[in-house]
């Protein structure tokens, strides 16, 4: 495995600039996420790396070594895509052994084998390994497409949403197992997504990309509980932050423009009148949406609670962020 270091790297496409002086390391054996919406530079920032593209400036560095001039081959990287990219005339036996099988690679007969069968028993398809990849499911497909870049024991593994064509289920499923995988082998894994539970659940840290721009890095738990800005706050949690005006509650400190309150961080009995307006109950917790001066607010409360539309009720923050008005954090 390996560390990779960003050094001020920038990248253009005409007027358009994907990436703008960006300093990253993901440190050996981490798993670390990249968030943010499209256009944000996440999918760039993986293809610099892999060296399907070439920075206007800036280094690339792989444990300590400039690569910015190094072939995709030479870095011995392995990327796993949105869509799963098999070969459909192939059965998942040699979709899985056909990296191995490179020139470049020049892997004997007998140690195919074992890699092969190694990674499919990890990935739990070891009954589909003589299925045309066109006769598995979307699930067992991206099975087969992470388990062929599981087989080159690589430097890094670079995931560019590999979970965001399957169903909720699946995504769930093999969230687990992927982070599962990345424990036990110790790998260093840079995977971009835009969905927070994702990061959340898997991340060791979490990079938050905005138009191009890192904005803060940091534990999941970091970047949810101690966000740099109202952007970072909204990237993580469900429901999401509320932001709402500063003079709403008494207390805001001078120059906060926007007080944020997570959904679990409201107090009910007492504060500001509000209107509860709808009750979703989700079986281990109750989401109240609410609403006080055409305001709309989404708190959490206990799973039994017999509040109902139309009732009032007072509510109070309780750890709450400031902002001042352009959005950046007060501390």
């Amino acid at each position: 495995m390996a560390e990779v270091s960003l050094q001020n790297i920038s990248k253009s496409f005409g007027a358009q600039k994907a990436l703008d002086a960006v300093t990253m390391t993901v440190p050996d054996g981490s798993f670390v996420v990249l968030l943010g919406p499209t256009g944000a530079g996440k999918t760039t920032t993986l293809r610099l790396i892999s060296g399907l593209e070439m920075p206007d400036s800036g280094q690339i560095l792989i444990n300590g070594h400039d690569v910015v001039r190094q072939t995709p081959a030479q870095r011995n990287l392995a990327m796993v895509f949105q869509q799963y990219s098999l070969y459909p005339h192939l059965s998942v036996r040699d979709n899985l052994a056909f990296p191995l099988k490179s020139p470049m690679m020049r892997t004997p007969a007998d140690e195919i084998t074992r890699k092969v069968s190694e990674v499919a028993e990890m990935l739990q398809i070891s009954n589909k390994l003589d299925n045309k990849a066109t006769e598995l499911s979307g699930g067992e497909m991206q099975r087969v497409s992470i388990g062929r870049a599981l087989v080159r024991n690589p430097q890094i593994y670079l995931m560019d949403e590999p979970l965001s064509s399957l169903d909720a289920k699946l995504r769930s499923d093999l969230r687990i197992e992927l982070k599962r995988i990345q424990t036990s082998l110790g790998a260093t894994m840079l995977y971009v997504t835009h969905d927070q539970v994702e990061a959340m659940t898997m991340a060791t840290h979490v990079g938050v990309l905005d138009q191009g721009r890192l904005v803060q890095f940091g534990s999941p738990r970091e970047v949810y509980e101690d966000p740099v800005s109202i952007y970072v706050a909204g990237r993580l949690g469900s429901p999401k932050i509320n932001i709402l005006p500063a003079d709403l509650f008494p207390g805001a400190p001078h120059g906060a423009a926007h007080i944020g309150m997570r959904p679990e961080h409201i107090q009910i009995g007492k504060g500001v009148g509000t209107e509860v307006v709808r009750v979703e109950h989700l079986g281990d917790q109750t989401r109240l949406h609410l609403k006080t001066n055409n305001l709309d607010i989404t708190t959490l409360i206990d799973a039994h609670t017999t509040l109902n539309r139309g009732d009032a009720i007072a509510i109070s923050p309780c750890d709450p962020l400031y902002f001042d008005a352009h959005g950046d954090r007060l501390k």
